[in-house]
């Protein structure tokens, strides 16, 4: 136990920030993924994740990790927050849970070996004291040298979760020795598991020591060891970012924190064990739309909507609409997911098979697997409003004192209108301001950039046009964004 008087092993935030969530199309999408958008409050689930750890005793500001191509969006959304990351680690390809956690135990240990406590980003908590309870238990049997991880106690004869198998309790009473993991079980035994009282439900959370992490996954994965230390250790420090070496962390197998170590944690005898702290919190890892329905502030009828949305009729509907007016009439037990540039409508039973309809569209080559209609760059945002032969129109909107790069096109011209702001735009040889309602015209082949040097967003109306229109006609001579 920690003495009294002895401050405590810092506890370091671990948030991994990875996936797609493609259950939760059309909002999630592949350069969007799940934990970056607002689900179930004002703020995105990243942003949640890291609000949450705030009044934790001895917490440090959190460590992320995330793909390469989402660091901007992280990074924003956590400015937003006013939270400042350690270091946003970026993982050039995804390689599964442990690898990622391996990477912020080999960046954290050379520090003071902090007990990491290692969250997905993509889940919602609705009792954050209670959280907070839990991780400080958990935090200190993980100084002791325990890998702890957070079950939470079972609700219903859930099938879509992996459970954890409680043992003997510890002396202290505030944990217990993990048996087993458990798959994801059928109908039946899940109904099992849920009147048996020994199982929990598997978090995917958890409390560890940096050298205690690393000493288990060396011990049973001795190659995703030694590619992540490789990859971190000629990493390359780009601001917040970690560039881990692209090279080094392609050699990496993919495998979870629960299969590279966890399991065999449990399996085989040694001197690291594992034990499950309660976490009775309001805990949802959100990964479809009918767990988002379940954990939603609903009506009368049953119904959870957001939006402008009309029902009559309607019961037990989650009914989400982002750009127009949705009515249902005489539905019951549906979901009907609005955004500018696609409509998924399900039976709410059917939510699982989500991600089968989105793996037929990403073969099928549709872009509105990867991208939205309104596009987040580092600079700001571009919203594609209209387009046809020859001709593309966007909203482009430019943050106060930041800039697009310095570039060119080779197949298409542009025509920019002032709607709101002041623009400083370079056009050749020339650079010159343009205020609300004034406009310029970019021609094909010209070194053209917009910048903003207002303290006001930029908007502007953008009109493309030429022969080819796509987002690869670009190339660049000066970038403050490394592209």
């Amino acid at each position: 136990m920690i003495e009294l008087g002895v401050t405590p092993t810092m506890i370091q935030p671990v948030i991994l920030c990875g996936g797609s969530g493609t259950r939760l199309w059309p909002l999630s999408r592949e350069h969007q993924p799940k934990p970056l958008h607002a689900l179930n409050g004002q703020g995105t689930l990243l942003q949640d994740t890291a609000a949450r750890c705030r009044g934790v005793a001895a917490i440090g500001e959190p460590l992320v990790i995330c793909n390469e191509a989402h660091r901007f969006m992280v990074h924003a959304q956590l400015a937003r927050l006013g939270a400042k990351p350690k270091a946003i680690l970026l993982e050039p390809i995804g390689r599964g849970t442990a690898p990622a956690l391996t990477l912020a135990a080999v960046y954290s240990v050379t520090s003071d070996d902090p007990v990491m406590l290692v969250m997905p980003s993509d889940h919602a908590i609705a009792d954050a004291k209670a959280f907070r309870d839990a991780v400080e238990k958990g935090a200190a049997l993980a100084r002791q040298g325990f890998v702890v991880t957070f079950g939470v106690p079972p609700t219903a004869p859930e099938t879509g979760y992996g459970y954890i198998r409680a043992g003997r309790p510890l002396a202290e009473g505030a944990a217990s020795y993990v048996e087993a993991f458990v798959e994801k079980p059928d109908a039946e035994r899940a109904r099992e598991y849920f009147s048996s009282g020994r199982f929990l439900w598997n978090s995917g959370i958890f409390a560890v020591r940096a050298s205690v992490w690393l000493d288990a996954i060396s011990s049973f994965r001795k190659d995703i060891f030694a590619a992540c230390e490789r990859a971190c250790r000629q990493g390359k420090r780009d601001g917040a970012f970690l560039r881990v070496d692209k090279g080094a962390f392609s050699d990496c197998p993919s495998d979870s924190i629960d299969y590279a170590v966890m399991e065999r944690i449990t399996e085989e005898a040694g001197t690291t064990q594992a034990v499950v702290v309660p976490l009775a919190a309001g805990w949802s890892d959100v990964g479809a739309w009918d767990a988002l329905w379940a954990i939603e502030q609903k009506d009368s009828a049953g119904n959870a909507a957001r939006g402008d949305v009309h029902l009559a009729d309607t019961r037990n509907a989650l009914v989400l609409a982002q750009h127009r007016m949705v009515a249902c009439i005489g539905m019951e037990d549906v979901v009907v997911i609005e955004t500018p540039d696609a409509v998924m409508v399900a039976k709410k039973d059917h939510a699982q098979a989500v991600g089968k309809l989105v793996s037929q569209l990403k073969a099928a080559g549709r872009p509105e697997t990867l991208l939205h209609r309104k596009v987040q760059r580092p600079w700001g945002s571009y919203d594609s409003i209209e387009n046809g032969e020859r001709f593309q129109v966007k909203r482009i909107v430019v943050e106060p004192g930041a800039s697009l790069s310095l570039q060119m096109h080779y197949h298409r011209a542009e025509h920019w209108i002032v709607v709101r702001g002041t623009a400083r735009v370079t056009c050749g040889d020339k650079t010159f301001l343009l205020s609300e309602n004034e406009s310029t015209y970019i021609p094909i082949g010209t070194r053209h950039r917009l910048e903003n040097p207002g303290k006001l967003p930029l908007e502007i109306i953008e009109v493309q046009s030429g022969a080819y229109l796509g987002e690869d006609d670009i190339v660049r001579f000066e970038d403050a964004y490394g592209r």
